[in-house]
């Protein structure tokens, strides 16, 4: 993709389109200044200082007033896009804004390109890519978490981190290079074992990086959280307790839920993205089989699972840990069990699910040995739970959501398990899926270079390793300049920004 050009003077909608109070048209540019005194009917803007704001109106080239405006002048080096910059705070009609901006275009100005204003920024020197691409973050932003993040990425927090990296790392590579133009004479100004500590540095900054984005994906995007169960466990009742609405349909009827239901629940700054799903078992018909298989899907894609399980119900304790081991398989480092419907049994212990002494038994019976229910009846063997399957104590949740029985509970745990307690928002948190490759790549160059010293091979091939992870966290704060990097990630913005 070509790059548009800088020497233009562009103009744009800043503001969202549609009515309002108050529309926001900015002009940028060499002749931003000029053509907006050509239009402008009130002191002469090229004699005022930047950041200063003046009152007057627009007319048209036939001296038509099209609309009382203020306007707010920045000079180049002290603008958003390091360039002569003129906001024109008009009257919210889209026929007004229209008409102003149809008037810059006659008078010269070109309209802008999706993220041209901040391409500008970045071109010129205003900001560095990862604090560009943190703008079009801190916009999108939907929750506090979100916001906060963002908010530090385009502080340079991130970039001053990538930064100093780099800086270290080049230092020793300009050593290594100047080696390689005295190679016949076999000196050597690198100190290997100094070299070696350096690489090993960087990659022990570089691995929290990398695992910080699985969670800064998630405070962009919302955490996806699945409540799954068998049918009648009362998963739309949890989802409605925990909306505090009535969002679900909630029935005594097996297979209410036939398809997915998604819903957003803000936590301390945290968007929770919860998707109620079909109950899980042997389909009735052809459309109930469609969302249990929607089900299985969602499970596989979801950040936390939420598997709810009714204890005063049929199951056997064996029968939940079946389903559980059927259902992450990779493990329960994500996963909350809640025992629904404790109102209803409440001598149930939780306790009892990570016992792998008890018998595959009915919670009831170990509840009230004496209780004759016929749900009971033909579970007579005494066979243990499959120990294979760990289920850790602090995952299970005892509740009613019908009552609203420890709901806030549920809340925090959610909230524990998204942020988790060695990592906050307070912390460097990679949320682009780009950085997140460029630092994968620039790790995996480090390995080799840290492999290439232990195996004693020679100093061009080191120097071309740490060639390839300069390039790489060079990718992430634009000190390489690719078009094609850069007309994707810009191209992705918003007209007016």
């Amino acid at each position: 993709m070509r790059l548009p050009d800088i020497s233009d003077t562009i103009v744009a909608l800043a503001t969202a389109p549609g009515i309002g109070a108050i529309g926001v048209i900015r002009l940028s540019g060499p002749e931003a200044i000029a053509i907006a005194d050509r239009i402008f009917k009130g002191k002469i803007l090229a004699e005022q200082p930047s950041h200063t704001a003046h009152f007057g109106r627009i007319e048209a080239e036939s001296g038509r007033t099209l609309d009382e405006v203020l306007i707010t002048v920045f000079h180049d080096q002290k603008s958003y896009t390091g360039q002569p910059t003129v906001e024109i705070s008009c009257h919210g009609s889209p026929y007004i804004q229209q008409e102003i901006i149809q008037l810059c275009l006659r008078e010269g100005a070109r309209l802008a390109e999706p993220g041209e204003y901040t391409l500008r920024a970045f071109l010129n020197g205003r900001m560095d890519l990862s604090q560009a691409e943190a703008v079009a973050d801190l916009i999108a932003s939907q929750s506090e978490a979100a916001h906060t993040v963002a908010l530090r990425q385009l502080r340079g927090g991130f970039r001053n981190e990538i930064q100093q990296l780099r800086d270290e790392l080049i230092d020793f590579a300009s050593l290594v290079e100047l080696e390689l133009d005295f190679g016949e004479e076999d000196v050597e100004f690198a100190d290997r074992d100094d070299l070696k500590r350096l690489v090993e540095k960087i990659r022990n900054h570089l691995r929290p990086l990398i695992q910080s984005f699985a969670l800064g994906n998630a405070l962009k995007s919302g955490v996806s959280t699945v409540i799954a169960g068998r049918p009648n466990a009362g998963k739309s009742t949890l989802l409605n307790a925990l909306l505090n609405e009535e969002r679900a349909i909630v029935s005594d009827i097996p297979g209410t839920t036939r398809d997915t239901i998604e819903e957003v629940l803000n936590i301390k700054g945290v968007q929770f993205r919860l998707i109620d799903t079909a109950g899980i078992r042997e389909a009735q018909d052809t459309i109930e089989a469609i969302g249990v298989a929607k089900t299985m899907e969602k499970i596989e894609q979801a950040a936390i699972l939420v598997y709810v399980w009714d204890v005063a119900g049929g199951m056997t304790l064996a029968e939940v840990h079946e389903d559980l081991r059927q259902l992450t398989p990779g493990g329960s480092e994500h996963l909350l069990v809640v025992c629904n419907k404790m109102d209803r049994n409440p001598l149930f212990r939780t306790e009892w699910l990570v016992d792998p002494t008890l018998p595959d038994i009915h919670p009831y019976l170990l509840a009230d040995p004496t209780h004759d229910s016929p749900l009971t009846t033909h579970h007579s063997r005494l066979t243990t739970h499959d120990s294979s399957f760990i289920l850790h104590p602090s995952s299970l949740i005892a509740l009613s959501a019908k009552n609203q029985m420890n709901i806030e509970y549920l809340k925090e745990k959610l909230y524990d398990l998204a942020i988790g307690s060695e990592i906050g928002t307070d912390h460097t948190i990679v949320t682009n899926a780009r950085h997140h490759d460029a630092l994968r790549r620039a790790d995996g160059a480090l390995s080799e270079v840290l492999q290439g010293l232990n195996t004693g091979i020679t100093g061009d091939f080191i120097a071309q390793d740490i060639r390839h992870a300069l390039a790489y966290l060079g990718e992430i704060t634009g000190e390489i300049g690719v078009e094609d990097l850069l007309g994707n990630i810009f191209g992705r913005f918003c007209i007016g920004k």
